[in-house]
């Protein structure tokens, strides 16, 4: 019979994957021996496996490239990437080795711009989209890289009252964008996303205020779906509202020339994953040009704001099993050593589903289980994969450790945790290393970025 571990994902899935195989029973990630990474630096342990977000830039690049020349595309691409998924340094060094734009969306943010200015990392000419609320700070900082000399800042309004403030801090031309609220999916609790500029007003608004400003040309139009960019009525008829406006826009304001279709591509979330990346690039491309034809105007430079596609898939989280519990007849419980509700806090707060599989003793029966953190909340747990309402992990034998893996970890998950704060419980913030490869050699190496928090740093957090 078929009852070991290995098994049970041939029979589940087509296996082994791009970045996932297994080797004596032991799994193997981006060729990676986790076990390896495990006897050296322990558990709990994030990692983030850096030439995945190049892999992942230079993809896009390559879709919205081929997309284009298929349809004779006039204008350019220009991929951001968004720091609030990652504002760690090694995330914006590798992302910026490969010449991406920055989309912004706090105060803090513009810091973090002008520390890799002065890295060398960046420089005046590379696009700076102003996303979000802006507050007096932002606004005082965004009009700073304006006055520094960045030339392409583009503040975004994000409602009626941004310009007024930009116009109060600067003393200088500036580019600018608007934001669309658009309308939420179906589902929502809401019709009509509280951040930007409502369809019906776009026109007047800039008819009364950018228009006869001379100090501002507005470049850009953007919008944003929470949901992504996926095959849907919804998205489709979004995307369709928004070219509309674009068009409506472009005849009344020549210097508008870009436009932004925020909501990223989805990162893979099983091994089941399937998102036709190809097609969905080429009807984004094929419609857009499709409605300048028909109106007879230039087609815009296109902008994209991936964050979860740039670094999602870099990061995986591996933990330890410490203990099983028996809580009844049908409930196995295998505790982790570390939390969900603070190491992987997407999982606890909006149900968000990852790869999930043992990283040893593939060679092992398997049995259905549920999986608890350490915390004393009910709610610190993981029960169902985004496949299948279930869990299946190795039988554990006494004295032989089990290590299991949470892939495609990498964006949101260290800033919604408060990262290096106080988690739930006092746990502790596990330790983080990096992986990256030696181009001479091609082979991997790895180097610590954090050690495990530890109690003393918790007790000066807290005032003792």
């Amino acid at each position: 019979m078929k009852t070991h571990y290995s098994d049970l994902i041939d029979q589940t899935f087509d296996f082994p994957q791009a970045e996932f195989s297994t080797e004596d029973g032991e799994l193997y990630w981006h060729e990676v021996p986790l076990m390896d990474v495990i006897k050296q630096y322990g558990t709990p342990l994030k990692i983030s496996y850096l030439p995945k977000i190049g892999q992942q830039i230079d993809r896009a690049r390559k879709l919205f490239a081929v997309a284009m020349a298929k349809v004779d595309y006039k204008g350019t691409y220009n991929y951001c990437y968004c720091t609030k998924s990652s504002h760690f340094s090694f995330v914006m060094e590798e992302a910026l080795k490969h010449k991406v734009q920055i989309e912004t969306s706090s105060a803090y943010d513009i810091h973090i711009i002008n520390a890799l200015y002065e890295q060398g990392l960046l420089d005046k000419s590379t696009y700076v989209v102003c996303n979000g609320y802006k507050r007096p700070q932002y606004v005082d900082n965004i009009a700073q890289l304006v006055r520094d000399g960045f030339e392409n800042t583009i503040p975004v309004l994000d409602g009626k009252d941004d310009l007024a403030l930009l116009d109060a801090e600067l003393d200088r031309p500036c580019k600018i964008g608007i934001r669309i609220a658009s309308e939420e999916e179906p589902k929502f609790d809401f019709y009509t996303s509280r951040l930007g500029i409502r369809y019906s007003d776009i026109l007047e608004y800039y008819k009364k205020n950018i228009k006869p400003n001379k100090k501002f040309k507005l470049k850009m139009l953007h919008f944003f779906i929470n949901t992504g960019i996926r095959d849907t009525a919804y998205y489709w008829s979004e995307l369709s509202k928004c070219l509309g406006i674009y068009v409506e826009l472009k005849k009344m304001c020549p210097d508008l020339d870009s436009l932004n279709i925020g909501g990223g591509f989805p990162i893979k979330n099983s091994l089941a994953f399937d998102y036709d990346y190809e097609y969905m690039t080429e009807e984004i491309v094929a419609q857009i040009k499709s409605y300048c034809n028909q109106y007879d105007i230039e087609e815009p430079h296109i902008f994209t704001e991936f964050g979860s596609y740039t670094v999602g898939e870099s990061g995986a989280t591996l933990y330890s099993i410490i203990n099983e519990r028996q809580q009844n007849d049908r409930e196995t419980w295998y505790m982790i050593d570390s939390s969900f509700m603070t190491t992987l806090p997407d999982t606890w707060g909006i149900n968000q589903r990852y790869i999930m599989l043992a990283v040893n003793n593939w060679d092992k029966e398997y049995k259905r289980v549920f999986l608890g953190g350490l915390t004393c909340d009910s709610e610190d747990y993981y029960n169902a994969e985004a496949h299948q309402n279930a869990i299946y992990l190795p039988k554990l034998t006494p004295g032989e450790p089990q290590y299991i893996g949470f892939f495609h970890t990498g964006a949101y998950q260290e800033s919604l945790g408060g990262y290096g704060g106080i988690q739930h419980c006092l746990i502790p913030a596990p330790k983080h290393i990096i992986i990256d490869v030696d181009k001479e050699t091609g082979e991997y190496y790895t180097r610590l970025f954090a050690k495990e928090q530890s109690y003393r740093s918790m007790m000066r957090i807290l005032g003792y």
